[in-house]
């Protein structure tokens, strides 16, 4: 029994009162919560937007080499774009193509890791961003594997460039390419406003 006769026990929140808000590890309160159904609703935005960032990405390159091989840059919006097919057996400026074999290896990394930040997904914004980069890499991954000249030495399929016809700008990028760096910033921007994966919100994050 209490002090003042409630014949209730002593228990914190005995009398109907929400419990503190949890804290993040340096104080700063949380606020939001799960909510149930919200999770199943998360993993099938991730699974459809990897989807659809992967069978554009396909489809984008098939069309390119049907309609630019062997054929000039195709000049666009005023010189702001250009179609432009290249096969490119490296990164970004063609970096590393001596070592073709490395980028699947790290693709299978990077899945991996994807797979395990997908663990209690519960944001519809974490759902789009991880599903933008899954997307991308595997439509690159795709082309390492099962392009010529052979599996893990596969190149890349590109077809977009800007302000320029042959990537003097700019390195020339395909569909691919624009989901992984789309989701990577966006993860970065979810990150920075304090948007937890599991739906919840650190408050205050954006003014540390």
């Amino acid at each position: 029994m209490s002090a003042d006769g409630d014949p209730r026990p002593d228990v914190p929140n005995a009398g109907g009162d929400a419990p503190p808000a949890p804290e993040a590890g340096d104080g700063t309160p949380v606020t939001g919560s799960p909510v149930t159904g919200t999770g199943r609703r998360a993993l099938w935005v991730f699974a459809l937007v990897a989807a659809a960032a992967l069978l554009i990405d396909l489809g984008a390159k098939q069309w390119a080499i049907s309609a630019l091989t062997d054929r000039e840059p195709v000049r666009l919006l005023g010189g702001a774009l250009y179609l432009t097919l290249i096969r490119n057996s490296g990164a970004a400026f063609s970096l590393g193509s001596d070592y073709t074999w490395i980028f699947p290896l790290v693709t299978v990394a990077v899945v991996g890791w994807i797979g395990w930040l997908t663990r209690g997904l519960r944001s519809l914004p974490w759902a789009v961003a991880l599903g933008l980069i899954l997307g991308g890499a595997l439509g690159n991954f795709l082309d390492r594997m099962f392009r010529a000249p052979g599996p893990l030495l596969g190149h890349v399929v590109d077809m977009f460039s800007v302000f320029h016809p042959y990537g003097q700008v700019f390195p020339i990028f395909n569909v691919a390419d624009s989901a992984l760096v789309i989701g990577v910033l966006l993860a970065v921007l979810l990150e920075l406003t304090g948007r937890q994966r599991d739906g919840r919100r650190l408050s205050g994050k954006v003014n540390q």
